[in-house]
């Protein structure tokens, strides 16, 4: 009989997560609020551009897989794992989710049952919310229920790793309940990582995302200096990264995007005031972050002046708002935002996304020599690989390229920064 595990929140971390499950021979209730996505998935229909139908269709036809907004099912799992988004709203932690997640769920746990929290957060969340949360319940934890903390590590978009290959560091609030979290997730990842405390894996997951902000909010503001000076910032990374010790390349772009790297951090920053400190090299990243869009839209208007053409008369074609590459998801995307800016400055903006599918507040336009020929520029903002950009770069008037996607083409009409 296969293991009978559950996963709460069916969004980019939870997914990917059942289809691993699955490959182990689990059998998986997947549980969401969002009436949508379960009605998605229950026709084989994906909402994820990490995953296409034909993995959602495999998924169901596991006959293994069962998607509901019944919270009720989750007392038929060993195995409870919430994966529900942690936001920011003014720079302090919403964990209404997670909250949320635990309080409809408790009902339906069973003795014996682990659960296991991935969700981003900040240090002391585990063992200072959930368990005592679960205590009130009636709960002993590490006795009749057990507790752990292991933060997610998906890389939207990137086909470099199988999640499956990617370390899990885990955690337990009792040395019961790590050993239980241990067993589980051996026979489901290549290596395992534990760690003394939930406190340590949660501090381990902002640690990553706050050094990944600051070095590329470095490499944002040291490319203002590179443009004044005339100098190519990207060829200058990749001389630097030759040298085998001591550079890590980051790169410059109009910003940092998403439901990671601009958030996670500001939960360190947030438990840091709350203990009288002050983490200025975070606080600072986030601002150069902050006006990364600005910068570059203000770039894209005095290129348009440069070219003797004025910015309140400019057609702009924009390739690209969702936050990174071959991702369709436009939270926190500095593109977007880029784009919004170009809005209130030019005579129009039209966009251009071979991923996003979404609503958006912008007219699109298809790929043609015609369409292209129409703009004065076409901006590149984010640099799907869907995109024949040949085939953008042979008909644009003028290309104005934030990704250094066109590194490739030697034309005159190419303004790279």
């Amino acid at each position: 009989m296969s293991e009978q595990t559950a996963v709460i929140g069916l969004g980019f971390v939870g997914v990917p997560l059942v289809q691993l499950l699955l490959s182990k021979d689990h059998s998986v209730i997947g549980v969401d609020t969002d009436p949508s996505k379960i009605h998605a998935l229950l026709r084989g229909k994906s909402y994820l551009s990490d995953l296409s139908d034909q993995d959602i269709q495999a998924m169901k036809n596991t006959e293994r897989f069962f998607p509901t907004t019944d919270f009720s099912c989750l007392s038929k799992a060993r195995t409870v794992i919430i994966c529900v988004p942690t936001p920011l709203r003014n720079r302090e932690p919403d964990l209404s989710y997670v909250e949320a997640a635990v309080t409809s769920a408790m009902p339906h746990l069973k003795k014996g049952t682990l659960v296991i929290l991935e969700s981003s957060t900040y240090p002391g969340t585990t063992e200072g919310l959930l368990k005592p949360l679960l205590e009130k319940n009636g709960f002993s934890i590490g006795t009749d229920l057990y507790l752990a903390y292991s933060p997610e590590r998906i890389d939207p978009g990137s086909k470099l790793l199988s999640l499956a290959s990617i370390p899990k560091v885990i955690s337990g609030v009792t040395p019961a309940c790590l050993s239980r979290i241990h067993k589980i997730y051996d026979g489901i990842f290549q290596q395992t990582v534990p760690v003394s405390s939930p406190s340590v894996a949660e501090f381990t997951k902002i640690l990553e995302n706050s050094q990944r902000l600051i070095n590329i909010s470095f490499m944002n503001e040291v490319n203002l200096i590179a443009n004044k000076l005339n100098i190519d910032l990207w060829e200058s990374i990749e001389a630097a990264k030759t040298k085998p010790i001591g550079f890590t390349p980051y790169y410059p772009g109009p910003g940092i995007g998403g439901h990671c790297i601009p958030i996670d951090p500001f939960y360190l920053s947030w438990v840091a005031r709350q203990h009288g400190l002050h983490l200025s090299m975070i606080e600072q990243a986030g601002a150069i972050n902050d006006i990364a869009p600005y910068q570059t839209s203000r770039a894209i208007t005095t290129y348009l002046s440069e070219q003797g053409i004025d910015p309140a008369a400019a057609k702009v074609g924009v390739i690209g708002v969702t936050y990174k590459k071959d991702v369709n998801d436009v939270r926190e995307s500095p593109a977007l935002k880029v784009a919004d800016i170009l809005k209130s400055r030019c005579r129009s903006v039209k966009v251009h996304d071979p991923v996003y599918e979404g609503p958006l507040d912008f007219d699109r336009f298809d790929l043609t020599e015609r369409a292209l020929k129409a703009f004065d520029l076409t901006v590149i903002l984010v640099d799907h690989k869907a995109v024949d950009w040949a085939q953008a770069v042979a008909h644009s008037n003028r290309v104005f390229d934030t990704r250094n996607i066109t590194r490739q083409f030697s034309d005159p009409k190419i303004k790279r920064v």
